[in-house]
């Protein structure tokens, strides 16, 4: 696979593409100048001709008379060995002298006065710069008009355009270096900021998750704060991570300690009822060990802000019956009445059904290891809601807050971890449901609703 092209051949990419469109189009410019610059100079030379071939035309036996001087065409006469023509036309387009019978230039001109007509022709198989000279005779008896063309070839005028072109191509030439130099540096400085951040990540301890505190332009600032916030995150969870690894080892160190207590008396036994008893115990205590690492999972994925999944359109109804399914035998077993309160209509909020059923299970996981032997899951249309109603000993009001606190326990003659209801809490809050800690309508028990904001229709 070919490796991505950089950020710095992208930058000289785009940028050397215009250069070089506006260096071309100089360049092009640059050769039209010294064009029109070269024929400017030489019609003026072919102006100096015609004129000095008009002032030698005379009026002699009853017609136009010519004497050209060699001056006349030695000024047309440069070094590039061009071949100049002349011819002298009466007014009725007649040829009178010269050596080369010269096209007319059919353009019309002012009737009177002296008129100078400029255009490139195709003869003979040569391109020529012609002039076509209009005027007449300036005799106070006589005012025959007459043309003087004089053609030239072009090789006077390359010759002249490429010297031009020459000194043109070398300013250009200093000033295309000039600007890819600047263009390198200006994109070489650009980049220079980046080139730090790179390098400040780079060299960065890969344990630490610190901001970075560094100056940037405003565009690499973004990209900073962008680094930051994943940092952030970052440090979130390694936090819930550590919390968790915490929470762990301190709550499961003393299950793990009494299986191993358990274990080790009784293999000191030599009777059989013993070690039945010791089996019985280190089961139930593994049982409440592995529930303790479920909640304790349950509740590190719950304050993990980075794992929140999204809420969907979810049934009360089906989320309660799916808990009711999983609690049955455990409370069958315990002798406990489990049922389930639901409306004709169905009831829907915007959530997630694992964890509505992991929260109604924790509450009747509560209720039954506290001593209750009834138990009755609601569910409700107006407002939306869930509860579990159980007819145990209940929670105080002075403490129906300290109980959502992890680990904490209201009694001590309990099976509970302290989590469940941290649980219960966390998966409201993740829902903007409230969470209602109260009395039963008989006055005994206790009732642990979730109220949610609003229905799905």
């Amino acid at each position: 696979m070919r490796a991505p092209r950089s950020l710095y051949s992208r930058l000289l990419v785009w940028l050397l593409l215009p250069l070089v469109l506006l260096g071309s189009l100089m360049l092009i410019q640059a050769y039209y100048d010294a064009r029109r610059t070269a024929d400017r100079a030489f019609d003026r030379l072919l102006e100096a001709a015609t004129l000095a071939i008009a002032e030698q035309v005379q009026w002699q036996n009853e017609r136009l008379w010519l004497d050209l001087p060699p001056a006349a065409l030695e000024m047309l006469a440069t070094g590039a060995q061009e071949r100049v023509f002349y011819a002298l036309y009466n007014g009725q387009g007649e040829f009178i002298t010269g050596n080369a019978r010269l096209p007319g230039d059919a353009r019309q001109d002012v009737e009177s006065g002296d008129t100078l007509l400029y255009r490139d022709i195709d003869w003979r198989d040569m391109t020529l710069r012609q002039g076509v000279r209009r005027t007449r005779l300036e005799d106070w008896s006589l005012r025959e008009r007459f043309e003087v063309r004089v053609a030239q070839t072009r090789e006077g005028r390359a010759a002249l355009t490429l010297s031009l072109l020459r000194g043109n191509l070398a300013y250009i030439g200093v000033m295309a270096g000039v600007a890819v130099v600047m263009l390198l540096l200006a994109v070489r400085s650009a980049l220079a900021p980046l080139t730090r951040l790179r390098r400040a990540i780079r060299t960065r301890d890969p344990r630490t998750l610190a901001p970075l505190e560094l100056p940037l332009p405003r565009e690499l600032a973004e990209l900073r704060e962008t680094i930051n916030e994943l940092l952030a995150r970052m440090r979130r969870v390694r936090a819930n991570q550590e919390r968790f690894i915490g929470d762990a080892s301190h709550q499961l160190r003393t299950p793990l300690a009494g299986l191993s207590a358990r274990a080790e008396l009784a293999l000191r036994q030599d009777d059989p009822q013993a070690w039945h008893d010791a089996l019985k115990a280190m089961r139930s205590t593994s049982a409440n060990t592995a529930r303790l690492a479920v909640q304790l999972l349950s509740l590190t994925r719950l304050n993990n802000p980075e794992a929140t999944p999204e809420l969907v359109t979810t049934d009360l109804d089906r989320v309660a019956r799916t808990a009711l399914h999983h609690a049955w035998h455990a409370c069958h077993r315990a002798g406990i009445d489990l049922g389930l309160e639901t409306p004709d209509t169905p009831v829907t909020v915007r959530g997630i059904d694992w964890q509505l059923e992991e929260a109604l299970s924790n509450l009747i996981d509560n209720a039954r290891r506290y001593g209750a032997r009834r138990i009755t899951i609601q569910v409700s249309g107006s407002p939306p809601s869930l509860a579990v109603e159980d007819d145990g000993p209940g929670i105080p009001a002075d403490k129906r807050l300290l109980v959502l606190r992890p680990f904490y326990r209201g009694t001590s003659d309990g099976e509970g971890s302290g989590l469940g209801l941290a649980i219960v809490d966390g998966i409201a809050r993740s829902h903007a449901a409230r969470l209602i800690l109260e009395e039963t309508p008989s006055g005994r028990g206790l009732r642990v609703s979730l109220r949610f904001p609003g229905e799905i229709s």
